[in-house]
């Protein structure tokens, strides 16, 4: 009797399989949305009104060379950073209280009613009251607009928790504190995961709003305060620059720090399948 040899698995072409990971999808949309600009902004031919993909990047070469852009950059990112860890700190502090009593479950539903709705830039004369114009008054806006969708994302994900995780955690001896560090955020942590890049995305979408409207904070402005000088001199490719420069530090944060953070987290934990 002759052997029957095994059938070689079917291998999809190398390049089938170059292009189906990630990165180069990514690629090709990118790529694509640029040359819809390229085309449409030729065809347009009104500088003022839309400035084509070269003169952008000719703007943002221009203003890092310079030192505008980097500097403008570095202040953004530091009311940013400062907000934005505040406002998770406040969030994992109000959480953990609704978690372990009933007192901070109905003060955290309550707050998250009277707040959550309320959109940051309406704190803007609050804040100009209370702070004046400069630093303070943004990290306030921030801190508002990053502490309620996180800490509604982390204590969602704390109730869906399994019951036979809560009563293993309480066989185990664990209580407070610990519980919910063991437990309760292991658990939940692709709910806090998605929290936080909400929380990210909001505290850009307030930092440069808000820097529009504050103007200079503190000794220099920042990225939103480069748009509005730029629009105001109409320089629409320097808007367009600045524009470019959040979209790429989205772009960085999300494709790095967080992807990063996913891989090494839910994914490893079997939690999330991409």
């Amino acid at each position: 009797m002759s052997d029957i040899a095994a059938p070689k698995p079917i291998r999809a072409p190398a390049l089938h399989r170059a292009l189906a990971g990630t990165p180069w999808r990514r690629a090709v949309i990118l790529i694509g949305f640029a040359l819809i600009w390229e085309l449409y902004a030729r065809w347009l031919d009104n500088p003022l009104l839309l400035p084509t993909m070269g003169a952008t990047f000719a703007a943002l070469w221009s203003a890092i060379v310079s030192g505008e852009l980097p500097d403008r950059t570095l202040t953004s990112l530091r009311v940013l950073i400062t907000g934005y860890a505040l406002g998770v700190a406040v969030a994992a502090a109000l959480t953990t209280l609704a978690a372990l009593s009933r007192w901070g479950n109905e003060a955290l539903g309550l707050l998250t009613s009277m707040f959550n709705p309320l959109p940051a830039i309406a704190l803007l004369p609050v804040a100009l009251l209370w702070f004046g114009v400069g630093t303070p008054s943004l990290i306030f806006v921030i801190v508002h607009s990053v502490l309620w969708p996180v800490a509604l994302a982390c204590y969602g994900g704390f109730l869906a928790v399994p019951s036979t995780l809560r009563m293993a955690g309480r066989n185990l001896g664990l209580s407070g504190g610990r519980f919910v560090a063991e437990i309760l955020v292991p658990a939940a942590f692709p709910q806090i995961l998605s929290g936080l890049r909400i929380g990210w995305a909001f505290a850009w979408r307030t930092l440069i709003a808000a820097e529009l409207v504050f103007g200079v904070s503190a000794r220099s402005g920042g990225l939103g305060w480069f748009i509005y000088t730029s629009r105001a001199q109409l320089e629409t490719a320097s808007v367009f620059a600045g524009l470019l420069t959040v979209i790429l530090i989205g772009l960085v944060v999300e494709g790095v720090i967080f992807r990063t953070l996913t891989r090494f987290t839910v994914q490893r934990w079997g939690q999330e399948q991409i």
